[in-house]
Order: structure tokens, then sequence, then C-alpha cells
């Protein structure tokens, strides 16, 4: 049976929890798109680095999860849900490479953040990004997500608008 017309090549993408070798990956990704696409500096990639090393620290396997998107071999992206406490998770490191981008992989892992969220017990999830990130606010928003706050900064080397958002799960 042949995928839906605009899903081919989607039905493919495993999700798989963090591995072998994804950690480099995700700062390296991180920090080249970042710097690449808006200006940011070195700062960036050693906080995601900072976050990485947290999670792999301080995992609570029970409450807390990543997903890495792979087709053929190929890392297209990557989200994690971490506890803020009993009743709020944080989604974190939410990307997708260039390539992977407007195929449903953002929807897919976004979906399966959430709903590993609500079925973990969290009655809430949070987020922080960047106003500069419009399709991923797009789709946040299309998902019942609400921008709670919205604040200018100098961060990373630039100046940027940081959000705030959340949802009831």
């Amino acid at each position: 049976m042949q995928a839906p017309q605009g899903l081919q090549g989607v039905m493919d993408v495993m999700l798989r929890d963090l591995g072998a070798g994804d950690v480099g990956w995700l700062v390296a990704q991180h920090g080249e798109h970042y710097a690449q696409a808006e200006g940011f500096d070195d700062s960036f990639g050693a906080l995601v680095a900072a976050i990485l090393d947290a999670y792999q620290r301080d995992r609570d396997p029970e409450c807390e999860r990543a997903w890495i998107a792979v087709q053929d071999g190929q890392r297209l992206g990557s989200i994690f849900c971490v506890r803020v406490d009993p009743e709020t998770a944080r989604l974190r490191l939410f990307l997708l490479t260039p390539g992977a981008r407007g195929k449903g992989i953002g929807l897919r892992l976004l979906r399966s953040c959430m709903g590993y969220a609500r079925a973990t017990g969290y009655r809430r999830m949070v987020l922080s990004t960047h106003e500069s990130h419009r399709a991923a606010c797009a789709l946040y928003v299309r998902n019942g997500w609400r921008l709670v706050k919205s604040v200018p900064v100098r961060s990373f080397g630039v100046d940027l608008v940081e959000q705030s958002w959340e949802i009831d799960l």
C-alpha cells in the first residue's frame, strides 16, 4: 500500500531514543544551524551541550524522554520531554534539519512528545523559544499552545525576542 499524497517519505521515518553519537550531533546541528540562520555565537552550542549533559546525568526514565527522528540512517531531528515538577513537563531541543522541514516530521515529533507527557501524567507543558522561529511557533499554535510571555533580550550575541509558551494537557 502506498502512503497518502504528501506523506511519502514520512512513513519510514523512525523515532528512537537518544543513542550513541546523538549528543555530539545535536550540539553541532544546533550550533551550526543557528549560527548560519540567525547569527548566534558559540554560547548557544555551549548551552545545548549543558542541557544535554544535565539530561544524561539527571534523567528520570520514568518521566523524561528524548526522540531522534531517523530515516535511512540519517538523523533528521529531535525533541525532548523533561520534568519541571510533578505536573509540568518542558519541551526542549526541538530541531529539524533543513531538508526535513515541511514534511510532517516536526508535527510527528511534537505529537509524540505531547502524547508521552500526557500519558506520563503531566497536566501541562511549557517551552521557551524565540520569535524568529516562526515555523515552530505556527506549529505550536496549530496544536493548541498559548504564547504567555514575549520579552526582548540580547542572547547568543544577537538581539532576540524570547518567548514562553504553554499548553494544558
